[in-house]
């Protein structure tokens, strides 16, 4: 039998918002954005040393030993899913609730129960669509560490919690300290700003390339205009290259950010003695370095995602 036992740990609980009602509408096309979504979901959980414990349905649980790791998890989480919905139609937007708690569990195996894990969900059930709503437990922890806002929510009723669990709202890109009444009104700009976010995340994104390429082909119209015999703009458009694979790494939705880096990272080095060549590969003993660390940093990500 799995060893049972009591911890204190952060629970992070997320579910959709009108799930029913997309499933309704168009059943394989959600269950595919889902899927897409909840990768995204579990892949900054883990960059943010958190574990995916459990997903059914549209829901998902996942824990952390770290309370301002979760909510930094849960920030990066609604902000890059307001980028994903941006572009799509009202209809097929996908907005996640999360709710946050930190509480004693029981722990069995990989699992955990109790009144932590259902003050995290009643948080999430009581969030906006696109929202983070957190216990007072969790903002006594994290509201002098994070460069958001906060917004009271009041006593929010939980089974079994005589009294009810005082909440926050949390709201992204304000430096506010002090927790203030929430209204309708404030929610409804807190969604928008999430979606305003994401698409100027975006927008952001395919400007840098824009710009990166009108570079480069200047550099190279440059360097023909004044032809004397020497490709020099080859090291310019080596840096470019590393500067748009750096920015991509940044970004990247399907692979570890971290090895993805390192990946950019040594294709330049390769181009660098590419570039330079005099007969000798040097580059083999730094990229080795760098096989190295990537190696180290999948397996502790496979450890942390296997509960080890």
């Amino acid at each position: 039998m799995p060893e049972t036992r009591r911890k204190l740990t952060t629970i992070f609980s997320a579910d959709v918002q009108d799930y029913t009602r997309m499933m309704r509408a168009d059943e394989e096309g959600t269950l595919d954005t889902l899927k897409l979504y909840r990768e995204a979901m579990s892949r900054l959980i883990e960059a943010h040393y958190g574990r995916v414990i459990n997903t059914w349905g549209d829901g998902l649980i996942a824990e952390f030993s770290s309370v301002v790791e979760a909510v930094r998890a849960a920030l990066d989480v609604q902000t890059e899913l307001a980028g994903y919905n941006a572009d799509r139609p009202d209809e097929t937007r996908m907005l996640f609730r999360i709710g946050i708690n930190l509480g004693d569990v029981i722990a069995e195996g990989d699992d955990i129960y109790g009144d932590g894990v259902n003050v995290a969900a009643r948080l999430q059930a009581s969030a906006s669509a696109g929202g983070i709503v957190i216990s007072n437990t969790v903002y006594d922890q994290v509201r002098n560490k994070l460069a958001v806002g906060f917004e009271c929510l009041g006593q929010l009723q939980v089974k079994n919690i005589e009294g009810g669990v005082l909440s926050y709202a949390v709201r992204i890109g304000e430096d506010t300290k002090q927790a203030q009444p929430v209204t309708p009104a404030v929610n409804d700009g807190y969604r928008a700003d999430l979606t305003r976010t994401g698409a100027t995340a975006a927008a952001s994104k395919s400007t840098s390339l824009a710009l990166l390429a009108i570079i480069a082909i200047g550099l190279v119209g440059i360097n023909f205009l004044s032809w004397d015999g020497t490709f020099w703009s080859r090291w310019p458009l080596l840096v470019l290259a590393a500067i748009w694979g750096l920015r991509w790494a940044k970004t990247a939705e399907r692979i570890d950010r971290f090895i993805a880096a390192l990946v950019v990272i040594g294709l330049t080095i390769a181009g660098i003695n590419m570039i330079s060549w005099e007969g000798r590969f040097w580059a083999a003993w730094p990229l080795l370095a760098i096989a190295v660390i990537g190696g180290i940093r999948w397996v502790m990500r496979y450890r942390r995602s296997a509960g080890g």
